[in-house]
């Protein structure tokens, strides 16, 4: 309750509600405290693996004990050292883990990086998106490796694969992450490098899909009654909110678009378009509009955009990114010094 100081109980409900994906309102209701009190806590003894209850309580009494001056007793302050050592040992390891290995050496103070994941799991659940999905997001975006599997989500967020599993399917749903097969029968979660792009076409076919469906409810209850004058003004505004972020292009065939660009660059050299629809498990039609696409917007692709060339198309460089002169450089015709 307010004004009652958290209690080692309170702190281990805490750190299950975190570890359950729970974001600071929903713990602070459970616990019978105002929001601030739980940011605060988990603000003030967040460590390199997450806020552990246990820590955070021997933190709190030491730093308690501080402000009252040395007092302790010769036991009390064995027993701190003991705790020390441990803790010690657990921060040593969790430094040796995110500077050597998931830091590939790079010299990064771990308590910083951890602050700041935590910072940006919250600002992404102001947004809206649930706890676990904004930890697991969070920790694809800021590996060096790219990719992380199921257990290393686990090990690093310390929490159930249950929690990883629901939260990478939610993060699924939205074409946020996907899934790869490594060897090993095991899968790794990646997110690519135009996820942001694709998360942005997402959201405007999706602002698209609204506003379809609210015309077609002001169509069913009459566009002169109060519901369907209140439906055809939804309709607008998300239609036209869908075209102001793409410009008035449909979304599904912007994102067709980045699929071939990818496809053509996987393949690395040229395809027809009814080996694209093939490969792809298109109608060729499909295909030849998002090329015919690519021919009229090249910045939507950009910096890679499909170029007709003798048995197809090939992936380059957008001719507005390099000058001629650059151009002429990487393919080796270019005199160098000038």
């Amino acid at each position: 309750m307010p004004g009652v100081r958290l209690t080692q109980e309170d702190r281990e409900r805490i750190a299950a509600g975190l570890a359950e994906g729970l974001d600071y309102a929903e713990i602070a209701r459970r616990l019978g405290r105002p929001t601030s009190t739980i940011s605060r806590e988990v603000a003030r003894n967040l460590r390199p693996g997450g806020y552990q209850a246990t820590e955070a309580h021997r933190a709190t009494l030491q730093r308690r004990a501080a402000r009252r001056g040395p007092s302790t007793t010769e036991s009390e302050s064995g027993l701190d050292k003991s705790v020390d050592s441990v803790a010690g040992l657990i921060g040593h390891i969790m430094i040796y883990r995110d500077v050597t290995v998931e830091r590939a050496g790079l010299p990064r103070d771990p308590q910083v990086t951890a602050e700041f994941d935590e910072r940006f799991a919250a600002l992404m659940v102001e947004t809206g998106l649930p706890r676990m999905a904004a930890r697991v997001l969070g920790a694809l975006v800021t590996t060096d490796a790219g990719a992380l599997s199921a257990a290393e989500l686990v090990g690093r967020l310390r929490v159930s694969p249950a929690s990883v599993s629901k939260a990478v399917g939610y993060l699924e749903s939205l074409d946020v992450v996907r899934r790869e097969r490594v060897p090993g029968r095991r899968e790794r979660y990646v997110i690519d490098d135009d996820v942001w792009l694709q998360s942005w076409l997402t959201s405007a076919r999706l602002h698209r899909m609204w506003g379809e469906a609210a015309r077609d409810g002001a169509a069913v209850y009459g566009a002169d009654t109060p519901a369907g004058v209140r439906l055809e003004q939804m309709g607008r505004f998300f239609g036209s909110l869908s075209d102001q972020m793409t410009g008035g292009l449909d979304p599904q065939l912007a994102t067709d678009l980045l699929t071939v660009v990818a496809a053509l660059v996987h393949a690395a050299g040229p395809r027809t378009v009814e080996q694209l629809a093939d490969a792809l498990g298109w109608e060729a039609r499909r295909v030849a509009a998002a090329v015919d696409l690519a021919e009229r917007r090249s910045d939507i692709g950009d910096p890679v955009a499909p170029r007709a060339v003798p048995g197809g198309y090939v992936a380059v460089a957008n001719d507005q990114r390099l000058t001629e002169a650059q151009r002429a450089a990487l393919s080796g015709n270019g005199t160098a010094g000038n």
